[in-house]
């Protein structure tokens, strides 16, 4: 059996992915690794991919795409909410649209690089998040996440770029944003943190295991998924111009260093959110469905291949 089974997604960055990997695929046996590969026809069709293949404890299973493609490699790991035993290690191959969870690991953008990553890099357990929430049929839906989670404007974004087209890269997040800030009101939220609950008019409810979102802001600057919490950030009754003046702020981190009155910050393991209106959440840039939702911590839930 292949040490090393590459899940890849064809369609991911608006097909880019594919393009890249039959480059890929000429030069991937000169690097003496034994794989196989696995495209995907489908949405989901990578999770059902990868359980198989964790229950089969395959050495080292690859996420080929973007945070979509490694949302649902991901969510190969667990099953009913809870994660299942095995000794199989995920890794990186990014070539997708966001291309957010790399920032924080510093997995290397090039294919070469992030190949030489399977062979040298240091295994180490990261944190995940389980979510259970109301579906887009009204059923309760579970799911994990491995990046950023968040309830609000962001929730609506990525349901606007996973409806349209990703020609154009993380310039489609910066663009989409604008477009869902427009037509974006705030709502009611009720949050609770490890049992504290925070009522608030609120632009959006972020659950940070990672740091960056939305094609490259980093909206969590001290995340780490080895740590064992989430970084909470609440963004209050923010304006429309206030939010676009702060962009670059967010884009740099520096946003937390503002003390702003519309944003706070905290750490928690299990947060629950409702609302009274129709709000979506986003799951490592996945628009499964909508409040109300329970994140809860799973520390050390998953073991992935590191850059040294």
């Amino acid at each position: 059996m292949a040490d090393v089974l590459f899940i890849v997604n064809p369609a991911s960055g608006a097909g880019r992915a594919a393009r890249e990997w039959s480059t890929i695929e000429g030069w991937l046996p000169s690097t003496g690794l034994t794989y196989e590969a696995a495209m995907t026809t489908r949405p989901l069709e990578a999770t059902e991919i990868a359980e198989r293949a964790v229950r089969e404890s395959r050495p080292v299973i690859v996420a080929v795409g973007g945070d979509g493609t490694l949302n649902e490699v991901v969510n190969g790991f667990f099953h009913n909410g809870a994660p299942i035993p095995t000794t199989s290690r995920l890794a990186m191959l990014p070539l997708g649209t966001g291309g957010d969870f790399r920032r924080t690991l510093r997995i290397p953008l090039d294919p070469k690089a992030a190949v030489d990553v399977l062979r040298t890099g240091v295994p180490r357990r990261l944190d995940a998040g389980c979510v259970s929430y109301k579906a887009n049929d009204g059923s309760t839906g579970v799911r994990h996440f491995i990046n950023i989670a968040d309830a609000g404007l962001g929730g609506e974004v990525v349901h606007r770029v996973n409806k349209g087209s990703k020609r154009l890269g993380s310039a489609t997040f910066t663009l989409t944003s604008f477009m869902s800030l427009l037509a974006w009101r705030n709502k009611p939220m009720n949050v609770v943190v490890d049992g504290v609950a925070h009522d608030l008019k609120a632009q959006q409810v972020v659950v940070a295991n990672c740091q960056y979102f939305g094609g490259g802001m980093r909206m969590a600057p001290t995340a780490s998924p080895t740590d064992g919490v989430f970084d909470v950030i609440l963004v209050g009754n923010a304006g429309k111009l206030e939010t676009i003046r702060g962009i670059g702020t967010v884009r740099t981190g520096a946003h937390m260093d503002e003390h702003n009155p519309k944003v706070q910050f905290m750490y928690g393991k299990r947060i629950s959110v409702t609302s009274p209106q129709q709000v979506r959440i986003d799951l490592d840039g996945e628009d499964p469905g909508f409040l109300p939702a329970l994140f809860e911590m799973q520390p050390g839930a998953i073991e992935f291949i590191t850059p040294r």
